[in-house]
C-alpha cells in the first residue's frame, strides 16, 4: 500500500467534512464552510476559523474504526505448600509432575480498516500475549455496528509496535488510508478515534502539541530507533491503543500509542506512530515479509555538557559510542568506544534524528559514511549497514548468564533427547555468555544452563559448563548435540563421551555421562 499524498496548507475555507476522504463508501463528504469574513489576522487563520462541528468529518471516518480484543490463556505456577517435604505427594502430583493451571486474560484497545478486503492496523502490544506464559487463542475484531469478525494475525513487528490483522465478510468493508505525516505542523487540528476503558467508538479532538517528539522513558531521554512521536492533546486513554488520529482531510497521520500521565488517564499528553513511520512497515506485514531495517551493532548514549566538555566539543553534539557489537556493522567499519557520532549519511545526528532512526530506516547493505569525534579529531569512517537481528538473536545477546544460580530443571522446561536421556538442558553460546564465562571470544559450544541432579550427568558437570564436543564431534549447536546423543542411542550405547570446559580451569577434560 501506498501512502496517499496530499497537500497540507492554508486555505481559504476549512472542509470540515474531510472532501479529500477516500472511503469504501464511495460517497465524498459535504464540505461545511464557517464563514468568518472579519478575521483580523489574515495570513495566520483560516477565514474559515475553526471548525464549526466535526460531525460530517466523524460520520465519514467511523465506520473503518475497529474494536480489538484478545482471550489469552495465562498459565498459574501451582503452589505446593508442602514442597521439599515428605508429605510433597499429599498435595496433588508430585513436583515436577503436577498438572499446570491456567487462567483467562484479555486485553482491549484500537484499530482501523485500510482496505475494502478487511485487513486491520493496530499495535503490537495490544494483540501480543500481556504476561509471562500467556499465550493468545482468539483474537476479535468489533465493528461500529457491533458485528464481530475472528481475526487473523498476518504480522507484527514488536520494535515498531504495530500489527496487521485479517477479517473477512462477504461485502467490502469501509477503509481509510495514511496521510503525508511529515507535513503534520504543531496547531493542526486532528481527531482521535478508539475504545478508552472498553467503551467503544469514542471521539475526541486536540490539536498537533509536537512534531516528532521523544518521550522520556523512567525519566531518562532514550532515542530509539522509532522513538518519534506525534504528540497530541486530543484526549487518549488506555483502549486507545492502536486507534487513528486524523487530518481534517480524514487521512490517518499516527496511530495512537502511549501517554503521559501521573494518574492512569489522559493529561492531554499522548502520543502516535507517525504515519510516514508506519505506513511502510504496515506494508511489509501485510505482504507477509520480514520487516527490513538497518542495523549498525553500536550501544549509545546521549552527549550531556560534561562529556561534551571534557571531549573539547564546543556544544552538544551527536551520541556517544558505550560499546560495539563483535562482528557487527561498526565493529567492521572502526567505531570505538568512545567515539561520539555526528553525522550519519550526511545527515547531523540531532535529539529529533537519532543515529538509531537513520540507521534503521536505511536499506541493509547500503554504505554510509559516518563523521565522528576521536581524541578530538573529526574523522569519517565507510559503514555497511547490516540487517537488524531477529528477536532470537536479540534475547541471545541480551541473555545473562550467572553460573552461581542453580535452577530447577522443571524452571527451564526443554524438550529433545538431550533433555530426556542425559538430563541436561542446554543454550547456545552467545559472545555474551562467553564473556560471562570467562571464555575465549571464538569458543564454539553450547552451555548447560540445568541439570537434573537425579541423573548421573548431574554428578559429573553443572551449570555454566560448555560442551565442546560428544563422542568426539564438535558441537556447535544444540541441533547438532541432539543428532550425536540420539545416533549413540540408536546405537545401543550406554554413555556419551563429552569434552567440557568448565570455568576457572584452563584445559577442557572428557567425562562419560550414562544415558538414562
Amino acid at each position: 500500500m501506498k501512502p496517499v499524498k496530499y497537500a497540507y496548507g492554508l486555505t481559504s475555507a476549512l472542509l470540515v467534512g474531510g472532501a479529500a476522504i477516500s472511503l469504501a463508501t464511495g460517497y465524498p463528504a459535504g464540505a461545511q464552510v464557517a464563514q468568518n469574513d472579519e478575521s483580523r489576522i489574515a495570513g495566520a487563520v483560516p477565514r474559515a476559523g475553526a471548525p464549526e462541528s466535526f460531525a460530517d468529518l466523524t460520520a465519514q471516518l467511523q465506520p473503518a474504526v475497529v474494536n480489538i480484543s484478545t482471550k489469552q490463556r495465562v498459565e498459574v505456577q501451582s503452589m505446593n505448600p508442602f514442597a521439599g517435604t515428605p508429605l510433597e505427594g499429599f498435595f496433588g502430583r508430585r513436583r515436577g509432575q503436577q498438572q499446570p493451571q491456567y487462567r483467562e486474560g484479555q486485553s482491549l484497545g484500537s484499530g482501523f480498516i485500510i482496505s475494502a478486503d478487511g485487513y486491520v492496523v493496530t499495535n503490537n502490544h495490544v494483540i501480543a500475549p500481556g504476561a509471562r506464559g500467556a499465550t493468545v487463542e482468539e483474537i476479535t475484531v468489533t465493528t461500529p455496528d457491533g458485528t464481530e469478525y475472528p481475526a487473523e494475525l498476518v504480522g507484527s513487528d514488536k520494535e515498531s509496535d504495530l500489527a496487521v490483522l485479517k477479517i473477512v465478510r462477504d461485502e467490502p468493508f469501509p477503509f481509510v488510508e495514511f496521510g503525508e505525516s511529515d507535513q503534520a505542523r504543531v496547531g493542526d487540528w486532528v481527531i482521535a478515534i478508539g475504545n478508552p476503558f472498553g467503551l467503544g467508538g469514542t471521539v475526541t479532538s486536540g490539536i498537533v502539541s509536537a512534531v516528532y517528539r521523544t518521550p522520556p522513558v523512567n525519566g531518562q531521554q532514550v532515542v530509539g530507533a522509532y522513538d518519534r512521536y506525534i504528540q497530541t492533546d486530543a484526549s487518549i486513554n488506555r483502549g486507545n491503543s492502536g486507534g487513528p488520529l486524523f487530518d481534517m482531510r480524514g487521512n490517518v497521520i499516527g496511530i495512537n500509542n502511549a501517554i503521559i500521565s501521573p494518574t492512569g488517564g489522559s493529561v492531554g499528553i499522548g502520543f502516535a506512530i507517525p504515519a510516514d513511520i508506519a505506513a511502510p512497515i504496515v506494508e511489509q506485514l501485510r505482504e507477509g515479509r520480514e520487516v527490513e531495517r538497518g542495523y549498525l551493532g553500536v550501544e549509545l548514549g546521549p552527549v550531556d555538557e560534561d562529556i561534551a566538555d571534557s571531549v573539547g566539543l564546543d556544544r552538544r553534539l551527536g551520541e556517544f559510542v558505550q560499546g560495539v557489537r563483535d562482528g557487527g556493522p561498526a565493529k567492521r567499519a572502526g567505531i570505538r568506544p568512545g567515539d561520539i557520532i555526528v553525522e550519519v549519511g550526511g545527515q547531523a545526528v540531532t535529539a529529533e534524528r537519532s543515529v538509531s532512526f537513520i540507521i534503521a530506516n536505511t536499506a541493509p547493505g547500503t554504505r554510509l559514511p559516518v563523521t565522528l569525534y576521536r581524541n578530538g579529531e573529526r574523522r569519517t569512517v565507510t559503514v555497511t549497514v547490516g540487517q537488524f537481528p531477529s528477536e532470537e538473536v536479540l534475547a541471545q545477546e541480551q541473555q545473562t548468564f550467572d553460573p552461581e544460580e542453580e535452577p530447577d530443571m522443571d524452571d527451564t522446561p526443554q524438550t529433545g533427547v538431550v533433555a530426556e536421556r542425559l538430563g541436561l538442558q542446554v543454550i547456545e553460546l552467545t559472545p555474551q555468555i562467553a564473556r560471562q564465562l570467562r571464555a575465549p571470544s571464538d569458543t564454539e559450544g553450547v552451555v548447560i544452563a540445568a541439570v537434573d541432579r537425579s541423573t548421573d550427568a548431574g554428578r559429573k558437570v553443572t551449570r555454566g559448563d560448555i560442551i565442546l564436543s560428544a563422542n568426539y564431534n564438535e558441537v556447535t549447536s544444540i541441533d547438532e548435540l541432539e543428532t550425536i546423543v540420539s545416533e549413540a542411542q540408536r546405537n545401543g550405547r550406554d554413555s556419551v563421551l563429552l569434552r567440557v570446559q568448565r570455568v576457572g580451569q584452563v584445559s577442557p577434560f572428557y567425562i562419560a555421562v550414562r544415558m538414562r
